[in-house]
């Protein structure tokens, strides 16, 4: 039988268009794992880790100060993201993670591996999230966790409210649903991890935020907003099949430097979080 065909992910791995990914941590970016973490790791100093599609590797080598004795093992569909995810370990001075390519949907490891499985704002860009969470509690150890955090792409807030701004998001969550993925992944975790066989006691379920307020973190998430809305294919895309007008694009490219350089400006973004632990 021929393997399913999923869809691809939109953003594309470019530096440009995932740099802002480097911002994140363990601490901004999956804060509901890191006591779950701290007591494992207390019980047992040698725990297993798997990141799924753990891009640049800065959530994954922050997660490896929190069990130094463990091992990590980060995947990611892009060989060259892994790479940059291994040079951030490497200049970070993180000697416990390993790197291998995989697909969330056909993990190569044996059932029961991992005492944890970790993935962040993963889930969101596929076209059948609960298969993917279905597998990652195969790898996973009975008693052991799957921590997952997904942003809810409807839920951003912005201010000011530029209108050119408003227009960016609504289109990108727009393209986003267009290319299989989800606009709602953080409010349907928790049915996505039930669908895929957790019982609904053995489920943590919480909301965190992201905020962009300070210039030193809303000009990383500006700039690359910028380059995907010059050389992003999605964007590309759009303007080729007529969703958006090249002075559409410019105006929000215009916005989005303003909003960078205005002192009061901000952005909220909603995420849904979960701990799974498998019975």
């Amino acid at each position: 039988m021929a393997p399913t065909q999923h869809n691809t992910y939109g953003p594309g791995h470019a530096l440009p268009q995932v740099q802002h990914h480097e911002w994140r941590t363990a601490e901004n970016s999956a804060a509901h794992l890191i006591p779950h973490l701290k007591t494992s790791a207390s019980q047992n100093p040698h725990l297993k880790m798997l990141d799924v599609g753990a891009g640049s590797g800065t959530i994954t080598a922050s997660l490896a100060n929190y069990m130094p004795e463990g091992q990590i093992t980060a995947t990611d569909i892009s060989d060259d993201i892994l790479q940059r995810a291994r040079f951030h370990a490497e200049k970070k001075g993180v000697k416990n993670i390993s790197y291998q390519r995989a697909s969330a949907y056909e993990l190569p490891f044996p059932e029961s591996s991992f005492d944890v499985t970790h993935a962040h704002q993963v889930l969101t860009h596929l076209d059948a999230p609960v298969d993917a969470i279905r597998e990652m509690l195969r790898v996973t150890k009975p008693g052991g966790i799957v921590s997952l955090r997904e942003a809810d792409m409807r839920m951003w807030c912005f201010w000011p409210e530029i209108p050119a701004l408003q227009q960016f998001h609504e289109l990108n969550v727009q393209q986003h649903i267009s290319n299989g993925a989800s606009g709602t992944a953080g409010r349907e975790l928790l049915s996505w991890a039930l669908k895929a066989g957790a019982q609904r006691e053995n489920v943590e379920m919480s909301f965190g935020t992201w905020c962009y307020g300070s210039a030193g973190d809303r000009k990383p998430w500006s700039d690359s907003m910028v380059e995907r809305l010059q050389s992003g294919p999605v964007w590309r895309k759009a303007l080729e099949d007529g969703t958006v007008k090249r002075e559409e694009v410019e105006e929000m490219i215009d916005a989005w430097k303003t909003w960078a350089a205005t002192d009061d400006a901000v952005l909220g973004i909603m995420n849904g979080e979960a701990i799974i632990r498998k019975a």
